[in-house]
């Protein structure tokens, strides 16, 4: 099944996020461990979530104490699936500063993960950072603090995050969201074998930004150089904490995702979004994932690049919102039958 959700284009990008409360944010409300370029920030939805995020502890096989890992924790709790969200590579729960407060809006207890080795999770004893450490550290981390099947949401590599989960945990996934998803890529490549020396430049210039600059203007339509400044300081602000380059070049030598060969064997059932106008990742690959995956539905969103949760929040949680309740009700039906 596919079909287009529809939103008007604009010459500038402008996110509409609307909420039903009006909100202030000062600085002395910041969690202390962030950054303190966090208070060069102005996106005043940036600086909600970010006001938010707290470190909860997760035991762990390989590391002696527990992680303190960074999460936004969900103001509601009810009966519904909870929806917890994911992010893409080296980047962090700010990622939903638009569609977070919109999936509260509608009702949905919702979470938003860091995954280890990215956001803002305590690493100065850094621990392994490859996908089996990020594996355990996400099933550990829902054992202790949520402990329920969850609506899992991926997007861009968090997709792939999210099927590695899926598959090696599916007690924990009760079905999945993935968007714009990078998941036929074969790990990180030729830079697994990388010597240290070259693994650090490339985590450097990782970082810079210029190229985060660059990112921003071919993940998005029409956005503005102010804009995307500031987009650009929210995206790399995780990357200021000390422990960051090792960690990020832990991940990239340890050779990355590559899932490929698990997506059919995923049996939850899935929603698949897709920017029409994603220029990192090719929208004919939706038809792909559809086609093997077993139980799954593709939504194309308008007008709309390779983040549709940071371009078009409101189609997407209204999209989230849906699959959710539909999920739950069927699983209602399920238990009565």
């Amino acid at each position: 099944m596919l079909s287009t959700v529809t939103a008007v284009s604009r010459p500038i990008l402008k996110v509409e996020c609307t909420m039903k409360r009006p909100f202030k944010v000062t600085a002395e409300k910041f969690p202390t461990f962030l950054p303190s370029d966090v208070e060069r920030i102005k996106d005043t939805f940036a600086l909600k979530l970010a006001a938010r995020i707290e470190r909860l502890p997760v035991s762990v096989s390989f590391r002696e104490d527990s992680v303190m890992s960074s999460c936004v924790t969900p103001l509601i709790r009810n009966e519904i699936t909870p929806v917890v969200l994911l992010h893409g590579f080296d980047s962090s729960c700010l990622e939903w500063r638009y569609t977070y407060p919109l999936l509260e809006e509608a009702g949905l207890e919702t979470w938003a993960f860091d995954i280890l080795g990215w956001g803002f999770s305590d690493l100065d004893k850094l621990p392994p950072c490859d996908v089996v450490s990020k594996r355990e550290h996400f099933y550990k981390f829902w054992k202790s603090h949520i402990r329920r099947p969850v609506v899992l949401v991926g997007p861009s590599l968090g997709a792939a995050v999210a099927i590695d989960i899926a598959f090696n945990h599916p007690e924990a996934v009760e079905s999945l969201v993935l968007m714009d998803a990078s998941v036929y890529a074969e790990g990180t490549g030729n830079l697994a074998t990388l010597p240290k020396a070259a693994a650090y430049a490339g985590v450097y210039l990782l970082k810079s930004i210029p190229l985060r600059l660059y990112v921003n203007f071919i993940c998005f339509n029409g956005i503005s150089l102010e804009t995307s400044w500031d987009w650009t300081k929210i995206g790399r602000l995780h990357c200021l904490y000390p422990w960051w380059e090792d960690a990020t070049v832990s991940f990239m030598t340890s050779g990355g995702y590559n899932v490929t060969s698990l997506i059919k064997r995923v049996s939850q059932k899935t929603l698949i979004l897709w920017g029409e106008d994603d220029q990192i990742i090719s929208n004919k690959l939706a038809w792909r994932l559809h086609g093997e995956l077993s139980n799954a539905r593709v939504e194309q969103i308008s007008n709309c690049g390779h983040l549709p949760h940071v371009e078009k929040p409101a189609a997407v949680a209204k999209l989230i919102a849906e699959f959710v309740r539909e999920t739950s009700r069927c699983k209602e039906v399920e238990s009565i039958s």
